[in-house]
């Protein structure tokens, strides 16, 4: 799974195209980020996002977290496994184990 951050998007259809328009509003919700933070939050996709912030987002662009959140699924490629098998065929080869050789002393 893998999700496009919307945030960027959602401001210029409030007509808020300064990274800057959101300080003032997130500090009136007790957010206090500094603009560095906030440049980073608007302009990039965030690993992780405290709750406050994700709600005081919600309230100032009047949206749900569906809206600054979109999921998709990602499309990967199928992983070759060391023998050239993929990895829907791995369980089906992992079950087959070699014999084991016979050893033969000489006489």
């Amino acid at each position: 799974m893998g999700y496009r951050w919307q945030l960027r998007q959602l401001m210029a259809t409030r007509n808020m195209f300064a990274t800057t328009d959101l300080i003032p509003l997130l500090a009136e919700r007790g957010i206090d980020l500094s603009r560095e933070q906030v440049y980073r939050l608007v302009t990039g996709t965030p690993e992780r996002l405290n709750l406050h912030v994700l709600a005081a987002l919600c309230d100032i662009l009047d949206c749900s977290v569906g809206h600054l959140i979109e999921p998709f699924v990602e499309q990967r490629p199928i992983r070759k496994t060391a023998g050239g098998a993929s990895d829907t065929e791995a369980p089906r080869l992992k079950s087959v184990r070699p014999t084991a050789a016979r050893l033969v002393s000489p006489e």
